[in-house]
């Protein structure tokens, strides 16, 4: 849907702004509104559950047993990569140090406001490289443009309306990634536990969790599939270095990613991953402990892993990619989370422990098939969740551009009639 522009426009003097309508006003943002930063609260007394919720620069904290503010205002991350940042808090709140609220001094309307800081994109103004954080003295000194207010309310109504049709396709995408998510799960699932033959003879596995299996499994302990596992290295890391080092983070999905890789130039030679390596996680909070990830390769460096992983290598007659689609299922990973080690803060899951799984293993070369149909089903499950999530960015910068547009004059919204939805 297109939006007309103004009739006349005249330049604002900011570079960022351009052009505003001829009739808008250009002012320092001092002169409409107080900024000023939040009340300093210790992280003890931020709970998961209270009576007022806590904001912080990136939003909500947590609930706390008291407040500082009652009533709607925007607040601005002040410092961290998101510094800012726009939110915005209603009612009875508190308002930490590391948020700037904004208090209008004049006849505003809020919503208009806070959007129209979004639009500014007040992060490129942080004063420190190491620590990024907004000064309020450099803020407050910005100028902005100002509509008559009747046209704030206008936009601010407008943007209510546009961007709530917007997001709701954006959590239909977000309840499609998560159908997707839970599909792929299911498929693995019942592939590894029961095979790809509908109308094998079946027989029960013993376990409870597990059920029938096909006739033809094998029900053995873990630590048969195994030829091998060690622990990984301590040494310090550093950003750049001869020898890469998977991490806690590096395992998603059964993949390894590349994500966020640190180095270090001395490893024992018996510690470089091979091709098919399994890594699982030893060490986490429970709900992360035990994920595992397989190792494909990596031509552009040698690899790696950290202590908190071990490495896994499979007898000749177990397939690892069979064994990475089995182990990542929810079914295995509740069992091994129960054999792990439960301290504050994180668990321990030894590979002694892990090995004393028990498990159902179809013959190799029926591994191998149904690896192989795994393949292809998981390839294209995640090419259909990839395009949800692209077009979740698409409409996320649809709706931060039209915010933008509106906020600054690009677009004349003074006639905008919402259009009925459609049956």
């Amino acid at each position: 849907m297109s939006f007309p522009t103004y009739p006349d426009y005249k330049d604002s003097g900011v570079e960022w702004l351009g052009e505003v309508p001829s009739h808008w006003n250009m002012i320092s943002l001092k002169r409409i509104a107080n900024l000023k930063s939040g009340t300093t609260i210790s992280p003890d007394l931020i709970e998961e559950k209270g009576t007022y919720p806590v904001y912080g620069g990136n939003g909500l904290r947590g609930y706390t047993h008291s407040y500082t503010h009652d009533g709607f205002y925007p607040l601005i991350g002040r410092q961290g990569a998101l510094c800012g940042n726009l939110n915005y808090a209603s009612g009875k709140f508190w308002a930490s140090e590391h948020a700037i609220v904004v208090t209008k001094t004049s006849t505003l309307s809020e919503k208009w406001l806070g959007e129209l800081l979004r639009a500014m994109k007040l992060g490129q103004y942080s004063i420190s490289a190491a620590q990024p954080g907004l000064s309020v003295e450099v803020i407050t000194c910005l100028r902005i443009p100002i509509p008559p207010v009747s046209e704030q309310s206008l936009i601010a109504s407008f943007l209510d309306h546009e961007t709530a049709k917007i997001d709701a396709l954006i959590a239909e995408q977000q309840t499609l990634i998560e159908l997707l998510k839970e599909k792929r799960q299911a498929v693995i699932s019942h592939a590894v536990t029961k095979g790809l033959d509908p109308n094998a003879p079946m027989k029960d596995s013993g376990m409870t969790w597990l059920g029938n299996v096909p006739q033809h499994w094998t029900v053995l302990h873990l630590k048969r599939t195994f030829l091998s596992y060690d622990y990984g290295i301590s040494e310090p890391l550093f950003p750049d270095g001869g020898i890469a080092v998977l991490r806690m983070g590096n395992i998603q999905d059964g993949k390894i990613i590349y994500d966020d890789i640190k180095y270090t130039e001395h490893t024992p030679s018996e510690l470089l991953l091979a091709n098919e390596d399994l890594l699982f996680n030893r060490t986490n909070s429970l709900e992360l402990i035990g994920k595992v990830g397989l190792f494909i390769g990596n031509d552009k460096y040698p690899t790696s892993f950290a202590s908190y992983l071990v490495r896994i290598r499979m007898r000749d007659s177990f397939d690892p990619y069979f064994f990475s689609f089995l182990l990542n299922t929810q079914e295995i990973l509740g069992e091994a989370r129960s054999l792990a080690f439960i301290s504050i803060g994180q668990c321990n899951l030894n590979p002694s422990r892990y090995s004393q799984l028990l498990i159902a293993a179809p013959p190799f070369d029926e591994q191998k098939k149904i690896s192989s149909f795994l393949e292809i089903e998981t390839k294209n499950l995640e090419q259909l969740i990839n395009e949800a999530q692209h077009a979740i960015s698409l409409l996320k910068e649809r709706r931060s551009a039209l915010i933008s547009a509106a906020v600054t004059g690009k677009i004349d919204v003074r006639g905008y009639a919402p259009q009925p939805e459609a049956a």
